[in-house]
């Protein structure tokens, strides 16, 4: 049992430092010392940074697709369930670095691969379910081509990872992902969705404003 919580340890410690400064600025020795161990220890529960990284990624992909199925089942609507995963998103967001995708993609192929599948597979069937569910309900427009939009959708979300359009904008990803939800929720919205929209919008800045007093 001792040797599963030092693996699941080293995890945590490893997934704090990577949100924190990204995969590439982080070495094996960084995450040794934060823990107060040898690296010679986290050797013993990891091959190599390239297996940390892939338990990393595969454990983040769990977590989130539980949060996802957790908004499908307890949402009240499809726009509610946006919202949902939207305020999850922004948190995420909030605290990661934004070179994380980009150091990914150059130096953990692999990990990168699996991140590429869970992207273009999990995540797209999720927004694609949520159109089918938002146009059932009467919420979005009928009119739209659901798998260009679930994809457009899909590409949208790596859009503040992008480093060359990061360096146009003065805004966090956060900001710039809340910006880009409710964009697209405006985009798919029926006149009904509208008002639902406006609705839920309202009661998040009062639960902010409330948070801040």
């Amino acid at each position: 049992m001792a040797d599963i919580e030092t693996g699941l340890r080293i995890q945590q410690k490893a997934h704090e430092l990577f949100m924190q400064y990204g995969l590439r600025s982080v070495s094996m020795d960084d995450i040794a010392n934060n823990l107060g161990m040898s690296k010679k220890t986290i050797y013993q529960y990891f091959a190599d940074k390239d297996e940390l990284v892939d338990a990393v990624v595969d454990a983040e992909f769990k977590k989130n697709e539980g949060i996802c199925d957790y908004d499908r089942l307890h949402s009240k609507n499809a726009i509610h369930e946006i919202f949902m995963a939207m305020d999850k998103v922004v948190e995420m967001f909030s605290t990661m670095n934004p070179s994380l995708i980009f150091d990914m993609h150059k130096y953990f192929p692999r990990a990168f691969q699996k991140f590429h599948k869970h992207k273009n597979d999990y995540l797209y069937n999720v927004i694609r379910d949520n159109i089918i569910r938002g146009i059932r309900e009467e919420l979005y427009r009928t009119e739209m081509n659901v798998d260009i939009i679930a994809r457009f959708r899909v590409e949208t979300i790596m859009m503040p990872f992008d480093v060359g359009f990061q360096s146009t904008m003065k805004y966090n990803m956060a900001e710039i992902e809340e910006e880009f939800v409710i964009h697209f929720l405006f985009g798919m919205a029926s006149a009904k969705g509208y008002k639902m929209i406006v609705k839920y919008q309202q009661e998040r800045i009062n639960k902010s404003n409330n948070a801040k007093k």
